[in-house]
């Protein structure tokens, strides 16, 4: 920051002072001419603060003293019915204009002493400070003729500072806000897609399976006795699980941030599926956790033996598997780590045997659809027919409530956002489903 004075000739340093306004003299030490005031030899003496107030304090009486001189003045020659000349209207105007000007800085200085008896915490020089102090402006003072021009150049450092001190221009500095929120990354759910939908009355979902079947059927001769075949069946029973988490906010964030309802609405929801997508394929069924599918699947045993199966190989048997049981499989779930290590395996000339790097075709493998998702554990595999083997059913779909009901959040203008869901799942047919590992992780 570089501000400049110029110091005209014929001008003198108490003509300047007396011009600046009263923001520029503010408290510290002043530089003046030296009528009188030689401290260094070169005619000029630094002046504290309260020999400046002393100063403008006696300049006040005098100015006061011409003004009440002139006021009588006109007052005699008022009575006399004498008219004041335009000279003198103009005099008496200079000196009432001088007086108060004096008059202003001298109270700015004793509000200053009060605030800073010592002065000792004033650092920054101010700009009539700096004038006053400049070699340059002290040689043109000290020359005989005072002719010419003179520059000062006031230099700061430019901070981000909001002080009041010198170089100081955070409050110049224009913040940019970006619009909207910044979502984090949000996982891709699709297992429940792989799953046969439905719906539910009541709390609990009962099911009758099939469990055994001894089948006895034989060619029967003639007036023989028909075989007997045995067929066993259970009764299942579930109940529906509530998912829910719920967020509070203040009234007035709401009113003043008109996306934050809807951005928290979807938030809410996107935390609902999340959890959810983990129930369906781990739930461990205990306390209000659903029964997934992988705690009931089949464990994987391979229906034939192959010298050094790859990954590929090993999702194919189970597929085999899956179908031997009379359930063809609909599709792969893994977790994306697995498949990635199955899209880039090659063969012994270096070509990817099922990736293409340029492709852009959806995952799938032996012509079923891949699920890779971070829900699976590493290194596990789940392979089965998900229309046929089970079925979620919503008793409740997933919402979002708004309340004040609870007295505390009310007398705090605070509001609670509700996100729940009712569901259970039925796994019909636990042979449907294949679930092994890959064995690349100890």
């Amino acid at each position: 920051m570089i501000r400049k004075i110029a110091l005209l000739g014929g001008l003198s340093a108490a003509g300047l002072i007396g011009r600046m306004s009263a923001a520029e003299l503010t408290v510290g030490r002043y530089m003046r001419d030296g009528t009188g005031h030689n401290v260094n030899g070169d005619g000029r003496r630094e002046l504290s603060v309260e020999e400046l107030a002393r100063e403008l304090k006696s300049d006040f009486e005098k100015r006061f003293d011409k003004v009440k001189e002139i006021a009588e003045d006109a007052v005699g020659k008022a009575r006399t019915g004498e008219d004041l000349t335009k000279a003198a209207k103009e005099i008496a105007d200079e000196a009432l204009i001088g007086m108060n000007a004096v008059k202003a800085r001298m109270d700015e200085i004793e509000q200053k002493l009060a605030r800073d008896p010592g002065g000792d915490d004033l650092d920054v020089k101010s700009l009539g400070q700096q004038f006053t102090a400049d070699e340059r402006v002290k040689a043109f003072l000290d020359s005989t003729s005072r002719r010419g021009r003179v520059d000062m150049s006031a230099k700061a450092t430019i901070t981000s500072a909001t002080t009041a001190a010198a170089g100081s221009a955070g409050d110049a500095v224009n913040q940019t806000r970006l619009p909207g929120i910044l979502t984090p990354p949000e996982r891709r759910l699709t297992v429940r897609d792989l799953i046969t939908p439905g719906r539910m009355d009541g709390n609990t979902l009962e099911y009758v399976k099939e469990t055994g079947f001894a089948n006895n059927a034989a060619g029967t001769a003639e007036g023989a006795a028909k075989p007997q075949s045995d067929i066993t069946f259970d009764l299942i029973s579930t109940t529906a699980k509530v998912i829910a988490h719920h967020a509070k906010a203040s009234r007035q964030i709401l009113d003043d941030v008109a996306q934050l309802e809807s951005y928290i609405d979807g938030r809410l929801r996107y935390g609902l599926a999340f959890k959810e997508e983990q129930q369906l394929l781990l739930g461990d069924g205990t306390g209000q956790n659903l029964l997934g599918i992988v705690p009931q699947a089949t464990a994987y045993a391979a229906p034939i033996t192959l010298a050094s199966p790859t990954s590929i190989d090993l999702m194919r048997l189970a597929m085999l598997q899956a179908a031997l049981a009379e359930y063809p499989a609909t599709g792969h779930v893994m977790n994306p780590i697995d498949w990635a290590w199955i899209e880039t395996l090659k063969d012994a000339e270096g070509r990817y045997i099922i990736g293409n790097p340029q492709g852009a075709i959806a995952p799938t493998l032996w012509g079923l659809p891949v699920v890779a998702t971070q829900a699976m554990t590493v290194d596990k595999f789940l392979t089965g027919a998900f229309k046929l083997g089970a079925q979620v059913f919503d008793r409740w779909l997933a919402r979002v409530e708004i309340a004040t009901e609870n007295e505390d959040d009310f007398i705090k203008n605070l509001i609670t956002m509700l996100c729940e869901e009712r569901l259970a799942l039925a796994v019909y047919r636990p042979e449907a489903f294949i679930y092994g590992d890959f064995g690349r992780v100890a």
